[in-house]
């Protein structure tokens, strides 16, 4: 790979680990060179300039120079100001990151990826209900991959759904007909439709949007749990709710 330079490039920190004595390799998202990691060397100094601004959830310009498919930070600045984000919204935030994480390659230009996460990221920190933010992210995050899902017609029969009709919906093809069964998977016609349309307002259609892509969702991860779920189901545990 040829040595490249990219200056003052819009970013958020996804996630970050120790790297040597005192630098950390950076996972992160740019607006024009999708998702990287590189080097910050020295940045665990105490008496580092970055130490308080390479963190998650903070917009952020950086540059760095790259040769092989690990480049180094040589720059990074606020680029706006911090999202206090706390409990629920900033568990999810973390689930956010976790995905970008495991479905998006490396160095694919993916802007209109970079401007959905901006602004879920600012939607998580100001609306109450965090799983209507969750669910239309990870909708339009499958879209924008080329996994949208199919809500419209019986993938058998090309017939459109019928509103009080069972469907059982397979991630590989879609909903088809299945009249008297049951199942995490099978859900009326209505239900569908109001995925669609992310009715999420309905809390009846907010919980069928949940059923539905947690199970599409492991499918793409290929079972792969996320630490960020694992950490909400304990919590849940705990709790006893």
């Amino acid at each position: 790979m040829t040595t490249r330079r990219v200056q003052n490039q819009p970013a958020w920190l996804l996630h970050h680990r120790p790297f040597q004595d005192s630098s950390r390799i950076l996972d992160v998202l740019s607006r024009d060179h999708g998702r990287l990691s590189v080097v910050a060397r020295g940045s665990r100094s105490a008496k580092s300039k970055l130490k308080g601004i390479l963190r998650p959830f903070l917009p952020l310009q950086i540059s760095w120079i790259i040769r092989s498919d690990l480049g180094t930070l040589t720059g990074a600045e606020m680029n706006g100001a911090p999202i206090s984000l706390t409990g629920d919204a900033l568990l999810s935030a973390y689930y956010v990151n976790e995905l970008l994480l495991n479905l998006l390659h490396r160095h694919d230009p993916q802007p209109e990826i970079y401007a959905t996460y901006h602004a879920t990221i600012v939607e998580l920190n100001t609306q109450e209900n965090v799983a209507v933010v969750l669910r239309r992210f990870e909708m339009e995050l499958l879209r924008l991959l080329g996994y949208a899902l199919n809500l419209d017609h019986d993938t058998r029969t090309g017939d459109a759904l019928e509103p009080e009709r069972q469907y059982e919906y397979s991630v590989e093809r879609g909903p088809t007909l299945a009249e008297g069964r049951s199942g995490s998977m099978i859900f009326t016609g209505a239900e569908l439709t109001a995925i669609r349309g992310e009715a999420f307002a309905d809390e009846t259609a907010l919980r069928c949007a949940g059923r539905l892509l947690r199970q599409v969702i492991a499918w793409h991860l290929d079972g792969k749990e996320l630490k960020s779920r694992k950490v909400l189901k304990e919590i849940r545990k705990s709790s006893g709710s």
